[in-house]
């Protein structure tokens, strides 16, 4: 439910196959500067797909990668 009075918030989620690229990110594009923040922790994670009721699907053949969150609230 949005109200007039919520913020609303633009996400960028990073993927990389190792730690240091995806820890490094929010500084070589300098995110801060661009009024976003790091949400959560830095974590390997398998992604899935779910279209319609079908059951969910491993993205990337199952691999896992570090996946960071940037949010930015207007």
């Amino acid at each position: 439910m949005n109200s007039s009075n919520e913020k609303k918030s633009e996400r960028i989620t990073v993927l990389a196959k190792d730690f240091t690229p995806a820890a490094m990110e929010f500084h070589r594009k300098n995110m801060s500067a661009r009024g976003y923040r790091m949400e959560g922790t830095i974590v390997p994670r398998k992604f899935q797909m779910i279209e319609g009721v079908e059951d969910a699907k491993d993205l990337f053949d199952g691999e896992q990668f570090y996946a960071v969150t940037f949010v930015k609230e207007e």
